[in-house]
């Protein structure tokens, strides 16, 4: 990715005027409105053949719904004509679970073109034909992927040279490291008789990182034991950070 060539979102969707919604506000919108990333909405109905512009019909086999035809949406990739090194990705409960690894990898990138689906879903043969790498970023169903998409470029976004104001903004929190990020605390020092934990306070570095790592630590084994398991040993006492930490205290 240069200078001449910001990194890139291309979203096909059958609601164009959804974008860029929140992406226009906040650090990403600014970040748009200074050209630091380009975003393009390319509605999938402009492929349709018919009077009607239809885009989906009755699934074969039968069952409930509509399914997104091949041939339109096939049509709609091939016009959006992008680079072959761009990701195809398609928002779907089906695919594999969105990580701040593959976000970061994104971000790295030239921009990714992003299908939403709708209906039941869409035909197989396009997700095959075009290489479509299948997204998910909950076990949950939404009524279409452009919500899941939104939140998607938004996680890449963020990552981008010159979005955020601090570099650490972007590497001290959930899952940078592995971990669930350590709770944060600022000014008043007293807030409803709970004090901000004295290490915070106590100008020692050393032991603030110390503590944040602990409690980082703590939260994850407790909240998302998945993510805890997948982290190697590093120390004796790992096996028995197993409770949620204290925040109303320094230990």
């Amino acid at each position: 990715m240069t200078t001449s060539s910001p990194w890139r979102a291309t979203v096909l969707t059958l609601f164009p005027e959804m974008f860029p919604g929140p992406l226009g506000v906040s650090l990403a919108g600014r970040a748009l409105a200074s050209g630091l990333w380009e975003i393009e909405a390319r509605d999938i109905r402009a492929s349709a053949t018919d009077r009607h512009r239809s885009v989906d019909d009755t699934p074969a086999g039968g069952g409930p719904g509509m399914v997104l035809r091949a041939d339109v949406l096939a049509a709609a990739i091939d016009a959006a004509e992008i680079a072959p090194d761009r990701p195809r990705l398609l928002m779907s409960p089906r695919g594999r679970p969105l990580t701040q690894a593959r976000v970061i990898e994104l971000a790295q990138g030239p921009g990714p073109l992003i299908v939403c689906g709708r209906f039941e879903g869409i035909d197989q043969r396009v997700i095959d034909a075009r290489g479509l790498e299948e997204v998910s970023i909950g076990d949950y169903v939404l009524s279409g992927g452009e919500i899941a998409a939104l939140a998607l470029i938004d996680a890449c976004v963020r990552l981008l040279p010159g979005v955020m104001g601090k570099e650490a903004s972007g590497t001290e929190e959930s899952f940078s490291d592995g971990l669930l990020e350590y709770p944060q605390y600022t000014r008043p020092q007293l807030f409803e008789g709970t004090p901000i934990p004295a290490v915070l306070t106590s100008g020692d570095h050393a032991k603030v990182a110390a503590w944040r790592r602990a409690q980082s630590e703590a939260l994850t084994a407790a909240r998302r034991p998945d993510l805890w398991a997948q982290i190697p040993p590093k120390a004796p006492n790992r096996a028995r950070r197993q409770k949620t930490p204290k925040n109303k205290t320094d230990g």
